[in-house]
């Protein structure tokens, strides 16, 4: 490429001036056919308009609910807290060592497998079995 042949920016590229003479080739109508409701000022359908046909939108039933108020917490079992290097585990350190892969409205230990060292543990939910296996070592457990 060289100055010769640039490719055209948009400044030099005027704006198309409809209904302004036959010698445009946008004359007379503009470039909107002849009659019709398309042709019109405004003219034209709404999306998803099908003729006064009721609409496939309405023709189908509605399905599902969503619970605004519903909440996803990120699984974590006591296997995998034995693979933490550190005595006080967070959230945040089990991010770091790559034990979970991101923290969604909050992390629940489970009480699966089978927990070998004492651990101070902070989380958002516990369940009763993890709680007991996790002090029965003298461990800590705190909500968050």
């Amino acid at each position: 490429m060289d100055l010769s042949n640039l490719p055209a920016s948009k400044e030099r590229n005027s704006k198309k001036r409809v209904g302004r003479g036959i010698g445009s080739g946008l004359g007379k109508t503009s470039g909107r056919g002849q009659k019709g409701q398309k042709s019109r000022t405004g003219g034209g359908v709404r999306r998803g308009f099908e003729g006064g046909q009721t609409p496939l939108y309405r023709r189908l039933p509605k399905r599902g609910f969503k619970n605004i108020n519903s909440r996803t917490y990120t699984e974590v079992t006591l296997t995998m807290l034995n693979k933490s290097e550190a005595t006080d585990v967070t959230p945040e350190t089990l991010v770091a060592e790559g034990i979970i892969g991101k923290i969604n409205d909050g992390i629940v230990i489970l009480g699966s497998g089978k927990l070998d060292k004492k651990l101070n543990v902070k989380a958002t939910r516990f369940t009763k079995t993890a709680s007991e296996k996790i002090q029965a070592l003298g461990g800590k457990i705190e909500v968050i």
